[in-house]
């Protein structure tokens, strides 16, 4: 296993397997975020207590699960780098830092235009608006540390330490509806406390962001790859290819 890890980890056959998956990603994301919104904004029927204004869950919630999500795969990339020295790994972090953070304040900003007519404020600090704030800074962080060394390799580092420092925050925003005393609202176990007719775009949704995680975090990838590898005889030959009549 490890060796397959090893030869996928290898730049020039990394770029050629993305290559054909990307499309299919692609498509796959493009896909499930139509039958999301369409089915979720215009087929859902509205909530009995919150009327249309209920719909923005279809953005919310896909978008905070993706932040939490692409954090913590951002960990397991930063640890793959540190532990056992693979370049690709520490290219993949700064890769989906800047998904991660988009995903975060669209989470943020939609929480806010929800919590308007459910608390009477766009704003309160409420344990799990929080700690999500503070991802969002973890993101900026991440992405301004990662700019701010010249040397990559120690920006790298650098970029990979406090990613796995920022790990705790994971189970705070996670957990903080159940340890402390909050106005958001508790765990709705996986969705099952929603109406079928509400829960199914929903999970379409969830999955069309994660795929177009997946999509945009590739594309970043592939592109640092052959900047950092723009010397590399493979790089070499794929741009003559692509110029090529």
């Amino acid at each position: 296993m490890w060796k397959a890890v090893r030869q996928l980890a290898h730049p020039a056959r990394f770029y050629r397997l993305s290559s054909q998956l990307l499309p299919f990603l692609a498509v796959a994301s493009a896909l499930a975020l139509a039958t999301g919104w369409v089915w979720g904004f215009a087929i859902a029927p509205a909530d009995y207590q919150q009327g249309e204004g209920y719909r923005i869950i279809f953005l919310h919630v896909p978008a905070a699960m993706g932040s939490l999500a692409i954090y913590l795969a951002m960990a397991c990339a930063a640890f793959a780098g540190l532990v056992w020295q693979i370049k690709l790994a520490e290219m993949a972090v700064a890769a989906m830092a800047p998904v991660g953070a988009v995903y975060t304040l669209i989470a943020l900003v939609t929480g806010s235009l929800w919590g308007k007519p459910m608390w009477g404020t766009w704003w309160v600090w409420d344990a799990r608006l929080t700690s999500e704030l503070i991802l969002l800074f973890l993101y900026i962080g991440v992405l301004a540390l990662g700019r701010a060394c010249e040397d990559r390799r120690m920006a790298g580092r650098a970029v990979a330490v406090l990613v796995l420092v920022g790990v705790v925050n994971l189970p705070i925003i996670h957990y903080s509806v159940v340890w402390w005393n909050t106005l958001h609202q508790g765990s709705t176990n996986m969705q099952q406390t929603l109406d079928p007719a509400m829960r199914t775009p929903l999970r379409w949704s969830i999955v069309g962001f994660f795929l177009l995680f997946a999509t945009l975090s590739l594309m970043r990838l592939r592109n640092r790859l052959l900047l950092a590898e723009r010397r590399r005889p493979w790089v070499k030959a794929l741009l003559t290819t692509w110029s090529a009549p």
